[in-house]
């Protein structure tokens, strides 16, 4: 695990998703942002190539989207249920249990990867270092795309469907430039007014930017 997100905040994250599981779809059932990103990847890609899905949740939309579409897919979450959910929804996906910061090479390259929410979950410490995890992870000029929720705090305890996370948003100026410094090109940049269907959860904005890796090491 990179040093600056301790056992202790990995595990009550973790814990809390396990909690909320499959309330989650729920609460969050339309999810058009990430079925548009993964539309562009697909529509990038070659049939068979390899996807990294960072914080697969459920496995729905994403893995499932990808996986239906021919590309390959990885997806790792922190999450034990989470990733329970994820083999039912998409049982042909490699899916395993991890963290953005503990990506590396020994899970192979990769022509794309997506962090959706994911994120988020970090201390804004960390999120450097997880971008320049799967900078790392990615072929020359492969493709990332990132969604994360317009606001700016820093790893802020909020009540999460009556669950306990600490979140991490920033404004949309400054997480292109935080992508962008990690070695991405951002070629677009989208948002979304989003409500969800519970009101435990406020309405939110959420920022989607399609990237690609930067040429360099």
């Amino acid at each position: 695990m990179q040093p600056g997100i301790s056992s202790g905040h990995r595990r009550a994250q973790a814990a809390a998703f396990d909690n909320i599981g499959e309330r989650y779809d729920q609460a969050f059932p339309h999810k058009e942002g990430q079925v548009a990103a993964g539309e562009w990847l697909i529509g990038q890609l070659a049939r068979g190539a390899r996807v990294l899905d960072a914080g697969c949740g459920t496995g729905v939309p994403t893995a499932r989207q990808l996986k239906e579409a021919g590309l390959s897919v990885t997806g790792i979450d922190i999450s034990e249920v989470m990733l329970t959910l994820a083999r039912q929804n998409v049982p042909d996906a490699d899916l395993r249990l991890l963290d953005l910061t503990g990506i590396g090479r020994e899970l192979g390259r990769f022509d794309a990867a997506v962090a959706f929410f994911s994120l988020l979950m970090l201390p804004r410490a960390d999120i450097p270092g997880a971008l320049a995890r799967l900078r790392d992870v990615l072929v020359p000029g492969g493709l990332l795309a990132v969604g994360m929720v317009e606001a700016d705090l820093d790893d802020v305890p909020i009540d999460f469907l009556g669950k306990p996370v600490r979140v991490t948003g920033y404004p949309r100026d400054e997480l292109a430039r935080v992508v962008e410094s990690a070695g991405f090109e951002v070629l677009q940049a989208r948002d979304l007014s989003y409500a969800p269907v519970t009101t435990q959860v406020p309405p939110e904005v959420q920022l989607f930017l399609y990237c690609r890796r930067a040429a360099g090491p």
